[in-house]
């Protein structure tokens, strides 16, 4: 058991009251978990302050509290130990409480706005079946070789994450991919960590309710480059022009990777259909099981990383080449008799959504006609809401606005917004139903042969959040059932 001087290593501390040569049993930012010789870092987050419950920490049994500022009382059994920024010097407690497992293996971090589950996904993938003892965190999952642990957060806040980390080491993980979303920057929950590898995939519009301006978003996702070690890569994508502002100030590596643009790691599409993906990279043609456009950015990001990790070209295309993409991201199936194409995508931003909507259209057969069924989460950024919507109907021949995961908001004051996206002209087009098993049944009512019913926003995710209570969603088993059931 480590001493509370030995976890501090490295915190920038301002003031301590009491002894720091004590024990400490574990940390813990909840004071709902704390337990006798435990040490509460109290952080100031978005939604709480945990300096309100700094009293209820002590009265479980903290023997020591990281905090920002110190309590008016204090007791005198409890070691107070002042920091600058709690959330920070937590991420590198952590750090040091658990051996700073991120040492002990390659981590490499990927973010951007879209992208990112499918990159790590196709990452941790690649190196497993390179025959390395991986690890995986991920929006959709997080895993452990073959172990498969539910995720709650894109990434988890800093004790959670060290102590999965060397739970990683411990089971033999020699690499480890993660998401790192810019809440998780901002927040500071991967503060301490030391990264082997950076990846950039796109910036587009969204968290706007956290971040307030795009701007801010931009320069959260930045910082996540700027703290990159020497010995680390920093590999984005050129083709977004946010690409080259991510490298600015980077210690790290400098790479790159592109469809358009001349680049270290450089692609081109020659074919895109519901077979796959034919591309040329690295001088050899190549045929993915992955579909899109969006897709073909994914697998470069992920060769590119892997040829910087070290990994044979070839060997990388070959894994690449037979891999499939994370549940939710594209997730096709194709009806027995009407061969309608049913499709559920995690598509919660706009460019996301025209991303897979411009997929669809180069899949199209024919006069088949494409049937949207799109929402917006509620308690999120608003301001996507009518771009959502307006998107969908530009691309679609039907569009049914529905509820996604509205949480404490109002499902018809949510769809009531994106209605006011849809121009004048494209109304005729659209309907809007709350209930979401009720608006994908009635896709699939609409749709005939080699149509398309695209179920956009929620994925992977089996559950619809309403007021504080997740019911049990699944937007795939929901239209696959539809469409069996209509169709016999």
């Amino acid at each position: 058991m480590l001493s509370l001087r030995e976890i501090l290593y490295n915190v920038n501390i301002l003031a301590v009251q009491g002894n720091t040569d004590i024990a400490v049993r574990a940390l813990s930012i909840d004071s709902r978990q704390i337990q006798a010789g435990d040490a509460f870092i109290a952080i100031r987050g978005a939604a709480a302050d945990g300096h309100q419950f700094i009293a209820k920490a002590i009265t479980q049994g903290a023997a020591a509290v990281i905090c920002e500022s110190l309590p008016d009382t204090l007791s005198p059994e409890v070691c107070y130990v002042q920091v600058s920024n709690s959330a920070q010097s937590g991420g590198i407690m952590a750090g040091n409480f658990y051996d700073n497992p991120s040492r002990k293996l390659q981590l490499v971090g990927i973010t951007g706005t879209n992208g990112k589950t499918t990159i790590a996904t196709l990452m941790f993938r690649l190196f497993s079946g390179l025959g390395y003892r991986c690890g995986l965190l991920s929006t959709v999952q997080n895993q452990i070789g073959d172990t498969v642990i539910p995720a709650t957060h894109t990434t988890p806040d800093a004790v959670s994450l060290n102590a999965l980390l060397a739970n990683m080491v411990e089971q033999g993980c020699t690499y480890a991919f993660m998401e790192v979303s810019s809440h998780a920057v901002h927040q500071q929950r991967i503060a301490g960590l030391k990264f082997s590898g950076g990846i950039f995939s796109n910036i587009t519009h969204d968290h706007l309710d956290y971040h307030k301006t795009f701007d801010e978003y931009i320069r959260v996702k930045k910082a996540f480059f700027d703290g990159l070690p020497a010995d680390a890569f920093a590999l984005v994508n050129l083709d977004d022009k946010r690409g080259n502002v991510m490298l600015q100030n980077t210690k790290a590596r400098k790479a790159t990777y592109s469809l358009r643009s001349m680049a270290d790691f450089k692609g081109k599409i020659l074919e895109n259909n519901l077979t796959g993906l034919v591309m040329h990279i690295a001088e050899r043609e190549v045929h993915f099981r992955l579909i899109g456009e969006f897709n073909a950015y994914n697998i470069l990001a992920v060769y590119g990383a892997a040829v910087l990790l070290g990994v044979d070209k070839d060997e990388a295309l070959a894994i690449l080449s037979a891999s499939q993409g994370a549940e939710g991201r594209f997730d096709y199936f194709i009806s027995p008799k009407e061969r309608v194409i049913g499709i559920v995508d995690y598509a919660h931003t706009p460019d996301a959504l025209l991303n897979v909507l411009a997929t669809i259209k180069n899949l199209r057969q024919g006069n088949g006609q494409v049937i949207t069924v799109v929402g917006c989460g509620g308690d999120r950024d608003t301001a996507k809401r009518p771009v959502m919507a307006e998107v969908a109907a530009e691309h679609s021949d039907k569009v049914i606005f529905t509820s996604d995961n509205p949480r404490t908001e109002d499902p018809a004051a949510i769809i009531h917004q994106m209605e006011a996206g849809v121009p004048v002209h494209q109304r005729k087009k659209t309907i809007s139903i709350a209930d979401r098993r009720e608006a994908i049944k009635t896709a699939c009512s609409f749709a005939g042969q080699e149509d398309i019913i695209l179920v956009a926003g929620k994925g992977h995710e089996k559950y619809q959040d309403i007021n504080g209570v997740k019911h049990p969603f699944d937007d795939k088993k929901v239209l696959e059932e539809m469409l069996v059931m209509l169709e016999k």
